[in-house]
C-alpha cells in the first residue's frame, strides 16, 4: 500500500472506531446517515486515488483538463506528452510518441534534458549515463494531485536522478480558461560535493502539425551551427534567422523542407525574456514558449526529415548552447559571453521557470515578430508589417 493510501486507511479506521464508540455498547450498527467526518475522509480517498494520475495510452500520466486546453504529463520519464486545444485533437507535441504497449521511461513530446544536453563522456557512458541525462529514464512520482484554485489547475511531481545525484521537483499550472500553462522546476544537488550541470527544455513538434509551411520564430540573436571543433566551435557565426550549412550555403531557419542541414543551430538571447514559436497556418494553430533569459540564455533549433519531408523540429531552450560532453564545455567555458554550464553547490537548489501557450491563427498568418508578458496578458505580435495581435490573460501564471 502506498503512503497516501495508508494514511487514508488509517484515517478511515479511526473515524469508524469513533463512530462505533459513540454509539455505546451494542449500538455500533451501520445506518445510512454516517458522520460528516467519515464522509469527508471517503471523499478525500476517492479524490486522491481517482485523480492523482490517469492512464493515457496505458501509460501513467497526470492529466490537466481545462475548459480551453488539455495538458498531459507522462510519469515514465516526465515528458509533456500532449498540449492541445480542448475542442481539437491535433497535438503539436506528438514527436516520438510511444507504441501502445510501451510503458517504459523514454523521452517524447516536450522532455527535460537533465543533468546534461547531449552525449556523456566515454567514461560516463561506461558507467551508465544516458544521452541527455537521466530525467527521461526514471519514473516520476506525483507529489500533489491536480487541484483547481482561483481558475488554475495545479499539480506537483518529482524525480531523483541517481547517477547525477540530483533531485527535481516540478510544479505545473494550467489556466482553467485559457490555453496557457507554466512550469517551475526546482533542481537540488543531493551530492556531498558541488557539481556542474545543465538543464535544457526540449519541446519537439512533429507531423501532422509540422509540415513544409510551418514557420518557426524566436528572439535568438547571434548563433552558430553545432559540429564545429574546439577551440572555436562557434565559428563561423551568423544572426537569426540565418544559418550556414556545412557546405557554406545560407539557410533561412524559419522553414524546413527536405534538407535538415544544418541539423542543430544555437543562438544566444539578448533580451530580458526568451521566446520561441511554431505556427502552421493551414492547421490554424500556433504553439509557443516564453521564459526568463536569466534562467535559460540559449535557444537551439533541431531539424530532422524523413523521406524528404519534415519529421521533427526541436524548439529547445536551456542553460547551454554547446552540444558536447562536459570536458569540451569546461575547456571552452563561454561562447558569445554566455556560460555553457551552471554550478550547484552541495545541497543547493536552483529554480527555473517557463510558460507554454497556444493560439488559433488564420490561414494567411505570417509568423511571429515578438512575444511579451505585460499587465497580466501574454501578447504575440505578427511579423512582416501586419502587426496583428494575439493576446490572452495569464492571470497568476508566469509571474515574472
Amino acid at each position: 500500500m502506498s503512503k497516501p493510501h495508508m494514511i487514508c486507511a488509517l484515517l478511515c479506521a479511526e473515524e469508524l472506531r469513533f463512530y462505533v464508540a459513540s454509539r455505546g455498547p451494542g449500538k455500533g450498527h451501520y445506518n445510512m446517515s454516517l458522520p460528516r467526518g467519515w464522509i469527508t475522509v471517503a471523499v478525500f480517498f476517492a479524490i486522491w486515488t481517482g485523480h492523482a494520475e490517469e492512464r493515457v495510452q496505458e501509460r501513467r500520466s497526470v492529466v490537466f483538463d481545462g475548459s480551453a486546453a488539455r495538458l498531459v504529463i507522462d510519469l515514465a520519464g516526465g515528458s509533456i506528452a500532449e498540449f492541445r486545444f480542448k475542442d481539437q485533437s491535433l497535438n503539436p507535441l506528438s514527436w516520438g510518441a510511444p507504441a501502445p504497449a510501451d510503458a517504459s521511461p523514454r523521452p517524447f513530446g516536450h522532455f527535460l534534458c537533465l543533468d546534461r544536453w547531449g552525449a556523456p563522456s566515454e567514461a560516463e557512458a561506461a558507467k551508465g549515463m544516458p544521452y541527455h541525462g537521466e530525467a527521461t529514464h526514471v519514473l516520476w512520482e506525483v507529489v500533489q494531485q491536480p487541484t483547481l484554485e482561483n481558475g488554475v489547475l495545479r499539480a506537483q511531481m518529482a524525480a531523483k536522478l541517481p547517477l547525477a545525484g540530483l533531485a527535481v521537483k516540478r510544479t505545473v499550472r494550467l489556466s482553467q480558461r485559457a490555453a496557457v500553462f507554466d512550469v517551475r522546476e526546482e533542481i537540488t544537488n543531493e551530492n556531498a560535493l558541488g557539481r556542474i550541470y545543465n538543464a535544457v527544455q526540449h519541446p519537439t513538434i512533429a507531423s501532422p502539425f509540422l509540415d513544409e509551411t510551418t514557420l518557426v520564430d524566436c528572439n535568438g540573436r547571434k548563433g552558430f551551427a553545432q559540429g564545429g571543433s574546439l577551440p572555436d566551435p562557434e565559428e563561423p557565426s551568423f544572426y537569426w534567422p540565418r544559418a550556414l550549412s556545412h557546405d557554406g550555403d545560407t539557410v533561412n531557419l524559419r522553414r524546413l523542407s527536405a534538407d535538415p542541414n544544418p541539423n542543430v543551430v544555437s543562438y544566444a538571447i539578448d533580451d530580458e525574456y526568451g521566446w520561441v514559436t511554431a505556427a502552421t497556418p493551414n492547421q490554424g494553430i500556433l504553439i509557443g514558449y516564453i521564459w526568463k533569459t536569466s534562467d535559460y540564455p540559449w535557444v537551439s533549433l533541431w531539424r530532422d526529415t524523413q523521406n524528404g519531408r519534415p519529421s521533427a523540429r526541436g524548439l529547445e531552450f536551456g542553460t547551454t548552447g554547446l552540444h558536447q560532453p562536459y570536458p569540451a564545455l569546461v575547456r571552452k567555458g563561454r561562447i558569445f559571453g554566455r556560460g555553457l554550464f551552471e554550478y550547484l553547490d552541495a545541497g543547493q537548489t536552483a529554480a527555473k521557470s517557463y510558460a507554454g501557450f497556444l493560439f488559433p491563427i488564420p490561414s494567411d498568418y505570417a509568423g511571429v515578430d515578438s512575444v511579451n508578458i505585460s499587465n497580466g496578458r501574454l501578447v504575440v505580435h505578427e511579423r512582416d508589417g501586419k502587426r496583428s495581435t494575439l493576446s490572452l490573460e495569464v492571470g497568476a501564471l508566469a509571474p515574472w
